[in-house]
């Protein structure tokens, strides 16, 4: 049996060195719960980054994907399969409105397809959020503000400008009529879980409406159920009147761990890319759009979407303590703030005690577990939590 360490040295040979050594050797998983290459079990809580909404080695998926890849795997887009069309009709029908969609392999290729959508506008300008992620390729790489991500590959596309997240009067200052498009996070993820105030999408949308720009959500991380909600624009604790956006990019949950992206232009900007304006070799192939069709028949079936509600209102409560100044999030999209800046240190604790969480900056942690997480395993780790904040240094 090759061992985890073995593999990790292989590794380090073999594969481009763009992730650093890897925490561990992934060998199989089951629900929440995965085993090493040495079988050390461990509760899985950040679900692949909010990637296996469904778990690992869900009974639904494995049967959609092999009677999928049984029948039909692969088509190039000179033809279409039912699958992908049902899936296309199905985001809109959880929308409940009219538009297209383009369907891709990944969150950045979904972003990149809407920003080349703003581009068909016939303006330039794109107004994006500090703290946003919106993906690693070039375009969508403009749109995000880390300069670790960007300054080494400046100069990246645009003519972008970035404001402070959840500040509606600095984006009224940089919105003009010249604008294209305005892109955010209804919350943020990768900047560790930000929740904007309650009235900042509704603000986003006037003010776009009013100067004639696009409002472009980028739900890769929060959408799918993850926060309670099918969208997280649709939950009315980021939105209490309804909001449509021109532009939805999806991604993460809606393969349930098949790579998949979704552009969703909705109204008149589902008709703004015409035949030859874009394309992909693999996206919207039938095995993916199987899988992204059980993840949500599962999700629906099983009220997913009020088991995340539920168990995050359960895990935010238990994660207080005199150690955390704050815990914020909707659903099980959960993030906190640390009194010290310890959280590579709470993050090694946690994976020596058995539990999978991301430290995204100095003082904060990421949850983002599958949503068939039970009671008992999220108990298990709310039970383990002081422990690990005593095992990381961490002074109250």
């Amino acid at each position: 049996m090759t061992t985890q360490n073995e593999l990790t040295v292989r590794y380090g040979a073999a594969v481009m060195n763009t992730f650093g050594t890897p925490r561990l050797v992934l060998a199989k998983g089951e629900g929440a719960t995965v085993w090493d290459a040495d079988g050390n079990e461990y509760l899985d809580l950040l679900g692949g980054i909010a990637v296996n909404l469904l778990g690992h080695a869900h009974p639904a998926l494995i049967e959609a994907v092999t009677q999928q890849l049984g029948t039909l795997g692969h088509v190039s887009n000179f033809f279409t399969s039912g699958p992908q069309v049902e899936l296309a009709e199905r985001l809109l029908a959880l929308l409940g409105q009219d538009g297209r969609v383009f369907l891709s392999n990944s969150g950045t290729e979904a972003n990149e397809a809407a920003f080349k959508i703003t581009r068909r506008t016939g303006r330039t300008h794109v107004v994006a959020t500090e703290g946003g992620f919106h993906g690693r390729t070039m375009g969508a790489l403009a749109l995000t503000s880390k300069a670790a991500y960007r300054d080494p590959f400046a100069p990246l596309p645009g003519d972008v400008t970035f404001v402070p997240y959840g500040d509606a009067a600095a984006l009224e200052a940089a919105v003009t009529d010249q604008t294209a498009a305005v892109v955010l996070e209804p919350i943020q993820g990768e900047a560790g879980v930000n929740v904007p105030p309650s009235d900042y999408l509704a603000r986003v949308r006037e003010i776009t409406s009013r100067h004639g720009a696009l409002m472009w959500l980028d739900e890769i991380q929060t959408g799918v159920g993850r926060t309670g909600r099918w969208f997280a624009h649709q939950h009315p604790g980021l939105a209490p009147e309804p909001v449509t956006p021109d532009l939805i990019t999806l991604a993460k949950g809606l393969g349930g761990g098949l790579p998949i992206g979704a552009t969703i232009a909705l109204g008149a900007a589902g008709d703004l890319l015409q035949p030859g304006q874009h394309g992909t070799t693999f996206g919207g192939n039938p095995v993916a759009t199987a899988a992204a069709l059980a993840v949500l028949r599962v999700a629906e079936e099983e009220s997913l979407l009020a088991r995340a509600e539920a168990l995050g209102e359960r895990l935010r409560a238990g994660l207080a303590d005199p150690r955390v100044s704050e815990v914020r999030g909707l659903g099980l999209l959960i993030g906190l703030d640390l009194a010290q800046e310890r959280s590579a240190e709470v993050a090694a604790a946690a994976l020596g005690a058995g539990f999978i969480i991301n430290n995204p900056t100095p003082h904060r942690i990421r949850l983002a577990p599958p949503l068939v997480l039970t009671d008992a395993q999220a108990d298990r780790f709310l039970a383990a939590w002081p422990g690990i904040l005593d095992q990381a240094g961490l002074e109250a």
